[in-house]
């Protein structure tokens, strides 16, 4: 009888060790993810950033006193979005967002209208999203593992940071 007891004992441990190793795998590879969806976040953004300059920089070339104030304008959120830490990114990028809206209705005006550009901002803020969308399901899929009271007691998550969300406007009309 005492010989089952430690056998059931020892594959009791051995099951929980097993379960521990696979959530500690599990967790690790979800920070891998997350770490890789922020670096192709940040490369969307950045190279939204680079198409808000190009714009910025066609819309300066006219003679059109309000276009080029709306082009510095452009010009100085980009700049100030790329140089942001992430942590303090969201806000920059929201009002370029809002900005990069409204360059349908600054260029209406604008004969022949600059299509190639307004194009290029449509595929970069369509890439921002689904960046974002791939980050924050990521950081969603890593929180709600870590988070786990066993996971928490035991620390299988180590000593990596708790990822934060990035939330900015996806859509804005013009």
């Amino acid at each position: 009888m005492g010989i089952w007891i430690t056998v059931i004992g020892i594959a009791m441990a051995a099951a929980i060790l097993l379960w521990a190793y696979r959530v500690a795998h599990r967790l690790d590879r979800l920070h891998v993810r997350t770490d890789l969806a922020h670096q192709a976040l940040v490369a969307a953004l950045d190279r939204r950033a680079a198409v808000a300059r190009t714009v910025a920089a066609a819309l300066r070339s006219r003679d059109d006193t309000a276009l080029d104030e709306f082009g510095v304008d452009m010009a100085r959120l980009a700049d100030c979005a790329e140089s942001s830490s992430f942590a303090r990114r969201e806000n920059p990028e929201n009002e370029l967002s809002i900005l990069l809206g409204k360059v349908a209705a600054a260029t209406r005006e604008i004969v022949p209208p600059p299509t190639e550009l307004i194009a290029e901002v449509a595929d970069a803020q369509t890439r921002v999203v689904i960046a974002r969308r791939f980050y924050n399901d990521a950081v969603r899929d890593t929180r709600a593992l870590a988070q786990r009271r066993p996971v928490r007691l035991l620390r299988l998550g180590g000593r990596a940071p708790m990822p934060e969300y990035f939330e900015i406007i996806e859509r804005v009309g013009a």
